[in-house]
């Protein structure tokens, strides 16, 4: 899918656009080869930028065509997915992953954005532009909307982290009252979650760092002060990061234990309550023996058994009650 704006320099309104003309933002998500085709031949430029921008596994980095004069800014965007629900779910935990992001900057002309999927940082710029709502941001400043994107970007991973730790907080609270599979998997899935986000936000980081200290783009006063306060969002978003795993690694492995010790405690009762069990049934297999036994010739020889299996098994119980075998 293609849609592209552009904002007039006079009155500087933004609309959409079927037109390819100079200070144009071409935003491609999920575009088709025909699509890639189509924007590379109007623009005079190669595939391989935009391709590489829709494989999922690309790393963020900055890349240079001399030939096209392009500029291939790549960086990691948040997104949410589902888990395949387990037999005991209605449905899957959701999973906070990333996905590549490519920012084009074709020579001083166009900006292209291309992505897999839709994301909420294309999303709301499309439709700030389009209502013309962000002050400063038009399709023509190729840099602003570059530095938009990048402080964007790092303001989502920070809300995203704070999703994640209150889901943790309300599965630790579910946790409490009673052990369930479904809060652990929970809490399994929001870890591996802030090793995706944390990987990703390292990496948007070196990107933004590059940016500021190598003049891979034109910046202004302005624009530098955008994009230090990116880099500032993004520095506290890798702290929260690092500092919610810790909680969450150190709340998973005290669960661990507690789940062990309430294993150890329920077998140590069963096996309790087997020793006593079982002095009545060694008294009554003594006395089934085909040999003399004692009050065999006694009519009330069953009853004298069974009221001494009865002393034997409380005597048994009161001496495991004080060792703590019953606790």
């Amino acid at each position: 899918m293609i849609r592209m704006y552009n904002t007039d320099i006079i009155t500087n309104i933004t609309e959409k656009t079927e037109e390819y003309k100079k200070g144009n933002w071409i935003s491609m998500v999920s575009p088709s080869e025909e699509e890639i085709r189509e924007v590379c031949m109007n623009l005079n430029i190669q595939e391989d930028f935009i391709k590489y921008a829709l494989d999922f596994e690309e790393k963020a980095r900055i890349d240079y065509e001399e030939d096209d004069e392009t500029t291939l800014f790549l960086i990691d965007v948040p997104i949410i997915e589902k888990e395949k629900p387990s037999e005991e779910e209605e449905e899957g935990n959701n999973i906070y992953t990333t996905m590549p992001l490519g920012m084009i900057v074709v020579r001083d002309d166009y900006f292209i954005t291309v992505s897999l999927k839709k994301n909420k940082i294309i999303e709301e710029l499309e439709s700030g532009l389009s209502k013309n709502r962000l002050k400063g941001i038009s399709s023509y400043k190729k840099s602003r909307l570059l530095l938009h994107i990048l402080y964007k970007n790092a303001s989502y991973f920070l809300t995203l982290l704070k999703r994640i730790n209150r889901e943790t907080e309300i599965a630790e609270n579910v946790l409490k009252n009673s052990m369930k599979n479904k809060e652990l998997l929970k809490l399994l899935s929001l870890d591996k979650s802030l090793v995706y986000l944390t990987t990703s936000l390292k990496s948007n980081e070196i990107v933004m760092e590059k940016t500021l200290r190598g003049k891979v783009i034109k910046l202004y006063d302005e624009d530098e002060d955008i994009l230090d306060d990116a880099i500032i969002e993004n520095r506290q978003a890798i702290e929260m990061s690092r500092i919610y795993t810790e909680i969450l690694n150190g709340t998973m492995d005290a669960y661990a234990s507690i789940i062990s010790n309430n294993l150890n405690v329920v077998m140590k009762f069963l096996t309790s309550i087997t020793i006593v069990i079982s002095i009545p049934t060694l008294i009554a297999s003594f006395m089934g023996m085909n040999v003399p036994v004692p009050f065999q010739n006694n009519p009330n020889g069953f009853i004298i058994m069974t009221v001494i299996s009865v002393i034997v098994a409380l005597i048994s119980l009161i001496w495991l009650r004080k060792k703590g075998m019953l606790d």
